[in-house]
């Protein structure tokens, strides 16, 4: 499920400059296409935006930005509405895994706030019961391991040297899955350059991807806020498998 069309954003290609907002407002429109080529490369079919085709969420902007205030963003949503949408979906696809972002949203993007909260009460306001809840997370032990391994090549992401400075980093001890995705990481990667006019190439995702390679990429965690934690673990007492526990019928 995508809920924005990333209207608002940085573009980051020239030649797409004057798709964006303050100007010709077609960054949306180009973004449903890199959007689809990334789930070309996932190997994904059924991927949806959150309304459609009735209504169109668009992108907030940053909290205290002049887009933010628009009564057409995300933020600014009929919340009943929108978790209603998303209600029904589940109800229709019957997910037995949930994951979203965590409550401020990963950095605190207006959108990536809604986005967790519309879940949260999708999942409770639907007849199909979600057997297990996520949220994605970073821990605080590998962005720094990141950041020194960067600082050894003399480089830097983006421009600080302690993990703690960075809003997304959390505390290993938050995190209850580890899951290990290096047999999936080129695809992973190939569906984020897809969106090349909201990731640069020589910017500090890549340059990250370039440094470390799967020790970073390769590797995604998660907190359970709902189900039960199963077995298998690792040696940290993580889960390795988010369906682990799950009755899949």
């Amino acid at each position: 499920m995508t809920c924005t069309r990333g209207e608002e954003g940085e573009v980051l290609v020239e030649d797409h400059a004057h798709k964006a907002a303050t100007l010709d407002d077609l960054l949306g429109e180009h973004r449903e296409i890199e959007l689809a080529n990334a789930m070309v490369a996932l190997g994904i079919s059924d991927f949806r935006f959150l309304g459609a085709p009735d209504f169109k969420y668009r992108d907030s902007g940053m909290m205290e930005t002049e887009p933010n205030r628009r009564t057409d963003n995300f933020w600014n949503v009929d919340f009943e509405r929108a978790t209603a949408q998303l209600a029904a979906i589940i109800d229709e696809v019957k997910p037995h895994i949930l994951i979203t972002y965590d409550e401020i949203g990963g950095y605190g993007h207006p959108d990536h706030i809604q986005a967790h909260r519309v879940a949260m009460a999708a999942a409770d306001n639907s007849s199909w019961e979600i057997s297990k809840i996520y949220w994605n997370v970073m821990p605080r032990s590998v962005i720094q391991e990141g950041i020194d391994a960067m600082a050894a090549l003399g480089s830097d992401f983006m421009g600080v040297d302690n993990a703690d400075d960075l809003p997304f980093a959390k505390d290993d001890s938050f995190v209850t899955a580890h899951i290990d995705g290096n047999d999936y990481v080129d695809a992973k990667m190939a569906a984020m350059r897809a969106h090349a006019t909201q990731i640069a190439v020589d910017g500090p995702f890549f340059a990250l991807s370039n440094n470390l390679g799967l020790q970073v990429w390769g590797n995604e965690y998660y907190t359970l806020v709902k189900g039960d934690k199963s077995a298998p673990f690792d040696e940290a007492g993580r889960e390795v498998d988010l369906f682990s526990g799950v009755e899949l019928s």
